[in-house]
């Protein structure tokens, strides 16, 4: 089960009054835009990590890639 915490956030009252006559459910406007934020930050981190893993194994020689590869096929 999922545990939740409330979270706020102050807006100007005519904004308020907009959204709720268009029937606009503000709380979960702010959650899937949260969560679209954070899945974003997520993966823009995700893409740096790549980037320097990349950036590391590139100085590896290939040989010695293609020896560890073997050697772990072995093992198993």
């Amino acid at each position: 089960m999922r545990k939740y915490v409330t979270v706020s956030a102050k807006i100007p009252e005519d904004l308020r009054r907009r959204a709720r006559e268009l029937n606009i459910n503000i709380s979960r406007l702010i959650r899937v835009a949260i969560e679209r934020e954070v899945k974003l930050r997520e993966e823009e981190l995700l893409r740096k990590m790549a980037k320097e893993a990349s950036q590391v194994l590139r100085k590896i020689p290939q040989a010695e890639i293609v020896k560890a590869i073997r050697e772990t096929r072995e093992q198993r």
